[in-house]
């Protein structure tokens, strides 16, 4: 879901509106919890046939002369379970490291895109408080008074909606902090997905102020046992998926983790050196390439020229005859290859095959840019380090699969796929 609001958000798509009439809702002492500690939250994988990046505008191609031929490409959306107020009210949302913001439905939305989900009742909840304006985030609004309202647009859809402060809890992990409690959302896309909102995971720059950081919040409160998260995406349908907040686990890591320094704050973005195929360098880069890791897309995406580029180099067939010769498709990231197999970067389908790398270009200072969604996450564990401002790759654990540890052909399969390029380059 990052990725559509990448889309705006790295041209900052959002507005302040005057409004007034304001009514203070709720009233107590917001909480949290002093003991530091970690939780992981189950996430459900739904199958879908457009991802919620690409009805937000991302553009896929398939390889033809003219390179303009388009295919819906299949897609997962992957969410789990928050509580938000006292007593708490539980919402399914997807945990999106390409925006910085809590945003749910609220109560007072009656657009369908709202009514289908769960709402936030502020009136239900007695530590809830209506505030004002985000850079005052502790003022409560008068009576009467003042209040802006943000519009965050996301791609062909936008919402619209107030700030709240409550209590906010994943799992046993509780902070409070500031949210967005939707008044209005468009039909497309949000009546069309599965869960009900955005945990977004980008850092503070990312977010309407800093009290609305939930992982910053977290971090103030004191309440995490190391400052940090971690994601590991489920390889099928009935793999479970998770994220894990205050801590990584080594058991879904098949490989140790080699950490990247995010180049950019803002989206978790790391510097790419190259692009490989069959691990041989490709020279794409030129020095100017940067990629996102966003555990809210659906997709993998980059700039137009160097994907073209790429679909001309791989030459996938249309009808998928060359499927079972295609070679392994690496990005050189901290002294590593970290590569993909046709199955990670190829739809298949009954429609045929084509290169699962959309299109987007991202202007100055952010991009040119690629985007590293969920095909990368289900082959690769990431762990987001807070605190020394850090991204950490690992080959993730999938039972069964050829990356669990301890056999020689295990060996050989991690060796391929994830190459430490350091040794080399130092006997050079």
């Amino acid at each position: 879901m990052g990725l559509l609001h990448t889309i705006c958000s790295l041209s900052v798509c959002t507005c302040l509106v005057a409004q007034t009439g304001a009514i203070v809702v709720g009233g107590g002492h917001l909480r949290s919890t002093a003991t530091a500690g970690a939780h992981t939250v189950t996430l459900t994988r739904q199958r879908t046939a457009l991802s919620f990046a690409q009805r937000a505008g991302m553009r896929m191609r398939r390889r033809t002369g003219s390179k303009a031929g388009c295919k819906t490409v299949h897609a997962s959306e992957y969410f789990g379970k928050v509580s938000v107020g006292t007593p708490p009210q539980e919402f399914t949302v997807v945990f999106d490291t390409g925006s910085g913001n809590l945003l749910l439905p609220s109560q007072q939305c009656k657009d369908q895109a709202c009514t289908s989900h769960k709402r936030f009742n502020a009136g239900a909840s007695s530590t809830a408080v209506d505030v004002g304006f985000a850079d005052s985030p502790d003022k409560p609004v008068v009576k009467g008074g003042d209040r802006d309202v943000v519009t965050i647009t996301f791609g062909t859809g936008e919402i619209s909606g107030v700030f709240v402060k409550d209590n906010i809890c994943v799992g046993s992990i509780c902070t409070h902090g500031n949210f967005v409690a939707a008044t209005e959302e468009s039909d497309e896309p949000f009546s069309l997905v599965p869960f009900d909102g955005i945990f977004g995971l980008g850092l503070q720059q990312m977010s309407e102020g800093p009290h609305f950081n939930i992982l910053d919040c977290m971090i103030r409160d004191k309440v995490l046992k190391a400052n940090m998260f971690a994601v590991f995406f489920g390889a099928t349908d009935e793999e479970p998926s998770e994220i894990t907040f205050g801590e990584y686990r080594k058991a879904k890591m098949a490989t140790d983790l080699f950490w990247v320094p995010v180049s950019s704050p803002g989206y978790w973005q790391v510097e790419m050196e190259d692009i490989t195929i069959a691990n041989t360098r490709m020279s794409l880069c030129k020095g100017q390439c940067q990629v996102a890791v966003d555990t809210g897309t659906s997709l993998m995406a980059g700039p137009t020229d160097i994907v073209n580029d790429l679909i001309d180099k791989l030459a996938v067939a249309n009808n998928c005859s060359n499927y079972d010769k295609l070679p392994d498709l690496g990005f050189v990231v901290g002294k590593h290859i970290l590569n993909l197999k046709p199955e990670d970067y190829v739809d298949k389908s009954e429609d045929g095959c084509s290169v699962a790398l959309m299109t987007l270009d991202i202007p100055p200072p952010k991009g040119p840019l690629f985007i590293f969604g969920d095909p990368f996450l289900r082959k690769y564990y990431t762990v987001y380090d807070r605190e020394a401002l850090r991204i950490g790759f690992a080959l993730a654990a999938h039972p069964g699969g050829p990356e669990v540890k301890g056999s020689a052909a295990a060996r050989h399969s991690k060796q391929t796929l994830l190459v430490d390029l350091s040794p080399a380059e130092a006997a050079a």
